[in-house]
């Protein structure tokens, strides 16, 4: 997909995230919206995905021969389905569901849903890493090429078994796993420094034995560059520091940590949507 194309598709899942969690007045829009770009480069660009004869993606939980991505961070599930729908897993009109009873859209993403693209349940923090370097692990023993992503928060490298993880995967050589923090220094009781600062997240995984990288997480040129540079490295794991802006796209929510998991009301819905201008062949749901 072409740079521009791809501009216009996160617009349009900045539109979706608002408002799926506007509807329901519950939500995670601010850490949604700076990963955008991210996963839309992600999806759109970088992973090798299976897919039927007219290109829409063919999902089973084996995974084998494609790259895989697993969210740790399951609260930031807006931009998640949003990503998934509008690459063709699901229907778009399904995103009007997101959160209600019975809908396969919870407010973090489970296994049990059978929601296609989703193989984690990633509520409780601080998972994903292991079952990434397990998945890229796995790869590895069965021969299969292909790559693992896993993206997680700052806040949630102060939990203990990321290093756990992170100590596993250098000493398995595991080359094919690429991990991204996105360093956007806030979570839900402040900015990260307050509440539990990290210091220096390159100097502790370098340590740890990682080829350590960074990007700008707002740039979709930037990010499809850091990407696929991190698949030159056969022997060692790749951890990405993905610099973002909690609540990008959206002028009033900025920077701003109060947005982590805080709806806009309908008169600031409004305000949102009138500065992310859909482009021609694009849509709500």
């Amino acid at each position: 997909m072409e740079i521009e194309q791809l501009k216009s598709t996160a617009v349009a899942v900045r539109r979706d995230i608002l408002r799926m969690v506007a509807a329901v007045n519950s939500g995670h829009p601010g850490g949604s919206l700076g990963c955008t770009d991210f996963l839309v480069a992600l999806y759109f660009d970088v992973m090798n995905l299976k897919r039927d004869a007219d290109g829409t993606p063919v999902f089973d939980m084996d995974g084998r021969d494609e790259d895989l991505f697993f969210l740790s961070n399951g609260h930031i599930s807006p931009v998640f389905y949003s990503v998934l729908a509008r690459a063709g897993y699901f229907p778009v009109s399904e995103l009007a569901t997101f959160r209600k009873l019975d809908s396969r859209l919870q407010g973090h993403p489970t296994t049990a849903e059978h929601l296609p693209g989703i193989r984690i349940a990633s509520g409780s923090l601080g998972q994903g890493l292991s079952v990434a370097s397990g998945a890229a692990y796995s790869k590895k023993l069965n021969g299969d090429k292909s790559q693992v992503y896993v993206l997680m928060g700052d806040g949630e490298q102060q939990e203990g078994q990321i290093w756990e993880a992170a100590q596993f995967a250098p000493n398995k050589k595991l080359g094919n796993l690429t991990a991204i923090i996105d360093l956007n220094h806030a979570q839900i009781d402040g900015t990260t420094d307050n509440v539990n600062s990290n210091r220096d997240l390159a100097a502790k995984y370098r340590a740890f034995g990682w080829f350590v990288d960074e990007m700008e997480g707002n740039d979709i040129e930037d990010v499809i560059r850091t990407l696929k540079k991190a698949q030159e490295n056969p022997e060692v794991p790749t951890m990405i520091l993905m610099h973002t802006e909690m609540g990008f796209g959206v002028e009033y929510m900025v920077g701003n940590y109060k947005w982590h998991g805080t709806a806009p009301n309908s008169e600031q819905l409004t305000q949102a949507l009138n500065g992310l201008p859909l482009s021609i062949g694009v849509t709500d749901y």
